[in-house]
């Protein structure tokens, strides 16, 4: 959630915080304020799923990095090494069993590791009597599949984020607007007591972010800008 939207929801509710302390015998209002807290809860519901799709998608992207380097260095490599000394009786066998570039990216390497274990399947005898282990297959197939899985937890991780994050732009947009029809609300009540006015206008602050004048800035030295020289009058000739 970016830096403006988490104050509009922090606005909305310390506006309903205020309504609630102050409530009112209009059912207008009370539907106003209804109506706002139902958007408080969307907008809470919408923002978890925006952080679950993150932790998600971050989460699939850590297992992967240890499947990618399981596979490469350790069920591909050794797979790689038996075609090697079994190619030296088979030449059919040699381009067969060959290590995809370590910087290939994730849909490269599962493709090359799906064509090695087919062909491992289909040549398993042979390279077991050539040094493979029995269970290099099966060990390569079930890396194979968690790392597809971790592809797919990923994408679906972001849809979620993407997905809740537009929600959740229109429910904060519905937000503001609610917050500008209690505030007209508010002003009928209350527009004459200053203590609740003062309090009702810390309650809708938006702080932030603030972009500093040129003109305000500080010297280096930490102390106030120079003063401009003043003008020359020039005399009359």
């Amino acid at each position: 959630m970016n830096a403006m939207l988490r104050r509009r929801l922090e606005r909305a509710a310390r506006v309903r915080d205020f309504l609630r302390a102050h409530p009112s015998e209009g059912t207008g209002e009370a539907a106003a304020l209804a109506k706002l807290e139902e958007l408080i809860t969307r907008a809470d519901t919408l923002a978890g799923q925006q952080r679950a799709g993150v932790v998600a998608t971050r989460s699939a992207t850590m297992q992967r990095e240890a499947l990618r380097r399981t596979l490469q260095t350790k069920l591909l490599r050794y797979l790689a090494g038996v075609g090697a000394v079994a190619a030296k009786s088979n030449t059919e066998l040699a381009p067969q069993f060959r290590l995809p570039r370590s910087g290939a990216s994730n849909q490269t390497l599962l493709t090359a590791a799906h064509g090695m274990l087919d062909k491992a399947t289909a040549q398993k005898d042979v390279l077991v009597s050539h040094g493979m282990s029995d269970t290099l297959i099966d060990d390569l197939g079930a890396a194979i599949t968690e790392f597809e899985k971790t592809l797919e937890a990923t994408r679906a991780g972001r849809r979620d984020h993407v997905g809740a994050s537009a929600d959740l732009q229109s429910v904060t947009t519905e937000i503001t607007e609610q917050v500008r029809l209690l505030d007209g609300m508010v002003r009928y009540r209350f527009g004459n007591d200053a203590e609740l006015m003062g309090a009702w206008a810390s309650a809708r602050n938006v702080l932030g972010p603030f972009k500093s004048h040129p003109e305000s800035q500080p010297t280096q030295g930490g102390g106030e800008p120079p003063a401009a020289p003043p003008e020359t009058v020039k005399s009359a000739a």
